[in-house]
């Protein structure tokens, strides 16, 4: 029994990890052997589009995120802005009424993001409707880019890319960006399979009409939108080229609280979206829908908590080989994040140490969620995690 738990625990975490991304690169190269992609025809004409950004105490960056908005290339007259600052007590609001060209929507009791969203939505009458995070900035042409995917009425949503930026080296910036890296790797491959399988709140357009009105506790907005999207038998797909660019959080513990919030939401976005564990609704979605998101969130934190102690477990009945190798693996990896938390307490940062200590301290994460979500939930109105200072990236 021990035996089998071993190379169980470590077969579900190489597929999780890197084996379900190499299935998808197998697929697509045979794929492209037997049946080359074609290039969907190119966009005649753009579609009127209204960007919706929801703000809670942004004085910091509001005002660097309005004069992104108006910077952006697009049709003059065909992009329009609502903002909805929700409940801030700050100058956020005062700061957004300053700015013509825009909506400005205010509630002045804090009620979380998505009951934001779903306001705002009542003031969208065009047929495209773009989110976007305050303190995210993009690049010039997204919106044009993201928009162009729409002449094929097969799409209902567009994902752009997150990009995370740190100024300091940090830890938190490290794991991040290579984490976000390995994510944009396989948004790319799961869009060229079939659809993508959640989307990113920096960068996201879907067409309006397929907006679902969401309870107001929902915590992970952006994930169960673009996922309603694929349910109603719509793609969504993935444009690398427009992005969203944010700084990293200001730390570790800073990063983990953040993803502690994820990992709650993500255990509420499961039981919302319980269709997508039926194989016989849509094969291809639910076999990405489960390998890219449901094993890291459930089984793989386990596993590697199993792992572990059955590898202790077969090396001292058994001592062959093949467990001390697997066992002094598992020992490194750990000292190694062991390493990158103590130098991440000094104020210092290494990358051969930030990668497993970030890894490892997002699988507590996963834990944690699934603990606040069992007990008292995740609340709608969480504390913001700070990112590094800059009011412009």
């Amino acid at each position: 029994m021990v035996t089998w738990i071993f190379w169980i625990s470590l077969g579900v975490l190489f597929y999780t990890y890197l084996g379900y991304g190499l299935v998808l690169l197998l697929i697509l190269k045979v794929r492209q052997v037997f049946a080359p992609a074609v290039k969907p025809p190119p966009a005649t004409s753009l579609p009127a589009v209204t960007m919706v950004v929801a703000a809670f105490n942004e004085e910091g960056c509001i005002a660097a995120k309005v004069e992104n908005c108006f910077a952006l290339d697009y049709p003059a007259g065909r992009l329009r802005f609502i903002f909805i600052s929700d409940g801030s007590t700050d100058q956020t609001a005062a700061i957004l009424d300053r700015y013509e060209g825009l909506l400005h929507l205010h509630q002045p009791e804090r009620q979380g993001k998505s009951a934001a969203l779903n306001l705002a939505m009542q003031h969208v009458d065009t047929p495209i409707v773009v989110f976007s995070d305050a303190n995210a900035v993009l690049n010039r042409e997204s919106i044009r880019l993201l928009a162009a995917h729409f002449n094929d009425p097969g799409v209902g949503g567009v994902a752009g890319e997150k990009k995370v930026q740190s100024r300091n080296s940090s830890a938190a910036g490290t794991g991040e960006g290579m984490y976000w890296k390995y994510e944009s790797t396989l948004k790319k491959w799961d869009a060229a399979f079939y659809s993508i399988v959640g989307a990113a709140g920096e960068l996201f357009a879907m067409r309006r009409e397929l907006y679902e009105k969401m309870r107001p506790d929902t915590v992970l907005d952006d994930f169960y939108q673009s996922l309603r999207v694929c349910i109603k038998g719509y793609r969504v797909r993935y444009e690398p080229r427009a992005f969203a660019t944010e700084l990293a959080s200001s730390s570790l513990t800073e990063e983990h609280k953040r993803k502690v919030r994820i990992c709650a939401g993500g255990f509420q976005a499961m039981g919302r979206l319980g269709i997508l564990f039926n194989p016989f609704f849509n094969p291809r979605l639910s076999f990405q829908y489960i390998s890219h998101r449901i094993l890291r969130w459930t089984l793989g934190p386990f596993c590697l908590i199993l792992l572990l102690v059955s590898n202790f477990i077969l090396v001292s009945k058994r001592g062959e080989s093949v467990y001390e190798v697997a066992l002094w693996s598992q020992l490194v990896f750990y000292g190694l994040a062991i390493i990158g938390w103590i130098l991440g307490l000094a104020g210092r940062t290494i990358r051969l140490f930030n990668l497993p200590y970030y890894f490892l301290l997002m699988q507590i994460a996963v834990i944690q969620g699934f603990i606040r979500y069992a007990g008292s939930g995740q609340p709608v109105t969480w504390e913001k995690s700070e990112r590094e200072k800059s009011t412009i990236i």
